[in-house]
């Protein structure tokens, strides 16, 4: 029999993951938990989903259940998962991890408290850039790092007011002010990821917010926030420099709001909207990547959720850049989303789950995605002082790490 997932939030993202988690080799019974009764009735229509709770609350109470995958709104994720844990629930959260570090040090208790599986879902991690970067680097190509840039810009013009609208009613608009490095792991993570480092210190400084909205402004939003911009600069604990942009105003409107570039001493990668290049140490050699990258796919998608901006967000297919081979066969029927990630966070959970090792996005590393972005905003409140950015704690030496490439380890029986 396989694990049966709760699935909690029933919004946008949501939807993108119901039909994997259903479709996996590994999964028993797919539930659903959604406060919006009618919502609730709508999408477990649509998947065919039999059994559904009116909360968390009431899903967590249910012994069958053996894990849940939370895609609530962001400042929700962090006691939530901490509640699932003590339930004694596995745990798939969508990003961010936590909003404090005393959220992401009680997750981390629970973890190791439990034994149970803490993932959090990080779309970067697999976006084809990243997975480029990740292969080169781990083959030498790169040498040593250098110098890492990644920036998410998302303007909210671009999706964001429909989707804070859509899940967070009424007072929608004091969630949407969250401080942008309090969401900081989409830029984190693509360049963390590769090199395997950690942050270790940052100056961050901040935008102040002069759009009529008045979303980014002290005393308007749940964190007191006044910036709608942040540029953080950090060092990493193997001496290099990394840079990441978390922009909410901006004249940008590529295909893909999250790019990388990184620099090593033998060999570099550069990506913009234009695509994306490898260069190496010989003089005028330089490859192009872009092609490997392409996740572009028809558009299909349900008309509540059709937004040009979000388009690439939620439909597309796998790169050539992708270790597709991985996947169990029956996703490749399937659309994904969040250029090809979406496939192989499900993949990396359920494998996980399976054979009782920790996948890549542990809790140890989600927390070092997101804990750099939360000392950013200090810092950014200080006009950008730089501080130092606590070291996560050790993995525990009882705990495995998964090679969910292994497909002949793990192969689908």
């Amino acid at each position: 029999m396989g694990f049966n997932i709760g699935v909690v939030g029933a919004g946008q993202f949501s939807r993108c993951f119901i039909p994997l988690f259903q479709m996996h080799p590994f999964a028993g019974e797919v539930s659903l938990a959604e406060l919006i009764p009618e919502r609730l009735k709508k999408v477990s229509e649509k998947f065919g989903i039999k059994k559904t709770f009116s909360s968390l609350d009431e899903m967590l109470k249910d012994p069958s259940i053996d894990a849940v995958a939370i895609f609530t709104q962001r400042h929700l994720h962090g006691p939530q998962v901490v509640q699932a844990l003590r339930a004694g629930k596995h745990v798939y959260s969508a990003v961010p991890m936590a909003q404090t570090e005393e959220e992401i040090d009680m997750i981390l208790t629970e973890v190791k408290k439990t034994g149970l599986m803490y993932m959090c879902g990080e779309t970067s991690f697999y976006y084809p850039s990243t997975v480029i970067c990740r292969d080169r680097f781990n083959a030498g190509l790169m040498g040593d790092f250098l110098y890492g840039e990644a920036q998410y810009y998302h303007d909210m013009m671009h999706g964001f007011y429909d989707a804070y609208r859509y899940s967070g009613g009424e007072d929608w608009t004091k969630y949407a002010g969250i401080p942008p490095m309090h969401y900081p792991t989409h830029s984190m993570s693509m360049v963390l990821s590769v090199t395997g480092a950690h942050a270790t210190s940052v100056s961050c400084l901040g935008y102040k917010d002069r759009h009529m909205d008045g979303i980014f402004q002290k005393g308007k939003n749940l964190w007191d926030n006044p910036f709608s911009n942040e540029t953080a600069l950090l060092r990493t604990s193997d001496g290099g420099i990394m840079r990441s942009n978390e922009y909410r105003r901006i004249g940008f409107g590529g295909k893909n709001c999250v790019y990388m570039s990184m620099y090593g001493t033998t060999g570099s990668f550069e990506e913009n909207a234009g695509g994306a290049f490898w260069t190496s140490l010989k003089w005028g050699d330089v490859e192009s990547l872009t092609e490997q990258m392409d996740c572009f796919d028809a558009y299909d998608m349900d008309e509540e959720v059709r937004s040009e901006a979000l388009h690439y967000d939620f439909h597309g297919k796998l790169a050539k850049a992708h270790h597709g081979y991985r996947l169990p066969e029956v996703y490749f029927s399937l659309n994904n989303g969040h250029f090809g990630s979406h496939q192989f966070l499900v993949d990396d959970f359920m494998k996980a789950l399976k054979v009782n090792k920790l996948p890549p996005n542990h809790a140890w590393r989600s927390a070092e995605f997101v804990l750099p972005g939360l000392i950013a905003h200090k810092s950014a409140l200080r006009d950008g002082e730089t501080m130092a950015v606590p070291k996560i704690e050790e993995i525990p030496k009882n705990w495995e790490m998964l090679n969910p490439d292994s497909f002949v380890a793990y192969r689908f029986e």
